[in-house]
């Protein structure tokens, strides 16, 4: 939206899927916008200002732990990297993605922001962010600024609990009050939501003035998320008036975001999701059941997956049994990554969860394993989902959108 109304945007988060420059990428305006749209790759940071820039932080870190101070975190340097870019490319706004939680990352060093941000609170990074969905709350909320607006959805549309929400509202009330900051819960119309043939979906925004929305991101969560950036993004309009209504409108259509629902094959059908945690699994299965009229999620599925191992995999699986998914193959992978779950473990769960042993594909390869589902999926037509951890999505997007460009062709 921001780039659409004409700004020179800065854009920061993390992970990266398939390059390490994706962290850090510079959209310059309404071109750039409609460039990004067309090559997912556009406005990364280049890799001659990398590797200069990573030098100078690297001369400054040095300098710091020789004053006794304690070595800076990988993702505390990649954020100065950051800064120093956007500083470089004059930028007019950033849009800067927390790394964890919000109270102590590296990100939260800016005294009045435009506005503050949370899109969900959910049980996970408990090891760091704490045990309760209130501690966790807490931690998010450290971005709050005094005279700085903070939007977040309502908890109650979250995918928690209604003890959970409670306990989320009242915890992010209770922060905003001793910052001293106007906090908005944000209801999205959800029951205006409905899907359209080419993937997309619609909904009516109240804060563009009763106006349809029309964007490639799918889910009841994406609406929240979106009309939460709606928001944020009339505090903005504020300092720019050239944000109106019809800029947010197209900026929202043109909005893309790979591995999120990414439907990125029809025939046969081929979806990727990083949904790596039981709130993830049961938006992406919320989405999958609403897709084609309903008609896929009656069918059985041929699942990729692969997830770390401290994550709640057996929730994970819950959801999608829950959720009406039918899986009628797995291949459960072995992630390039040293927390992955191992793949005989992932099986066993679905088997215990599902109550019923299911055919089981006969790599633990990721880039194999999704090429040869492929394969097989277009001999029978079995939907094909990878999903899980997002390593596995950046492991594997490549692969099979180069099988796939070349089978269509």
């Amino acid at each position: 939206m921001l780039a659409s109304s004409g700004l020179k945007v800065g854009v920061y988060t993390s992970p990266f899927l398939e390059r390490f420059s994706e962290r850090i990428r510079v959209i310059d305006g309404r071109e750039g916008l409609i460039s990004y749209a067309e090559d997912d790759s556009y406005g990364e940071i280049d890799a001659d200002s990398l590797d200069r820039l990573s030098g100078e932080v690297q001369e400054a870190c040095a300098k710091v732990v020789e004053e006794g101070i304690e070595h800076p975190t990988e993702f505390e340097l990649v954020t100065a990297v950051c800064f120093l870019y956007f500083k470089e490319q004059k930028i007019d706004i950033a849009v800067m993605e927390t790394g964890l939680g919000g109270r102590l990352d590296s990100t939260n060093v800016f005294d009045d922001p435009i506005a503050t941000v949370i899109t969900s609170v959910g049980l996970d990074h408990m090891g760091v962010l704490g045990d309760t969905v209130s501690d966790i709350a807490y931690e998010k909320a450290g971005i709050f600024k005094k005279g700085c607006p903070a939007v977040c959805p309502d908890p109650h549309s979250m995918i928690l609990t209604p003890e959970d929400a409670d306990m989320v509202e009242e915890r992010l009330k209770k922060e905003a009050d001793l910052k001293g900051c106007s906090l908005t819960f944000i209801t999205p119309k959800t029951d205006t939501v409905r899907y359209t043939d080419d993937h997309k979906m619609r909904f009516i925004s109240d804060g563009l003035n009763g106006r349809e929305v029309i964007t490639s991101l799918v889910g009841d969560h994406q609406c929240s998320n979106c009309t939460v950036a709606i928001s944020a993004v009339l505090e903005a309009s504020k300092i720019w008036p050239q944000i109106t209504c019809d800029t947010c409108l197209e900026g929202i259509r043109l909005t893309t975001w790979k591995c999120r629902a990414e439907i990125i094959s029809d025939d046969p059908c081929v979806i990727l999701d990083g949904g790596h945690n039981p709130q993830g699994a049961k938006s992406f299965v919320d989405v999958y059941g609403k897709l084609d009229g309903g008609k896929l999620i009656a069918k059985p599925v041929r699942l990729v997956i692969g997830v770390m191992s401290d994550k709640d995999v057996c929730g994970i699986v819950e959801q999608y049994k829950a959720g009406g998914l039918k899986v009628g193959e797995i291949w459960p992978v072995k992630v390039n990554n040293p927390r992955t779950a191992l793949p005989d473990d992932l099986y066993n769960i679905f088997n215990k969860v599902y109550n019923k042993e299911i055919d089981r594909g006969g790599s633990d390869v990721p880039e194999e394993a999704a090429g040869l589902a492929y394969a097989r999926s277009q001999n029978d037509n079995m939907p094909l989902v990878v999903t899980g951890s997002l390593y596995l999505l950046g492991q594997v997007r490549g692969t099979l959108k180069g099988i796939i460009g070349c089978t269509t062709t």
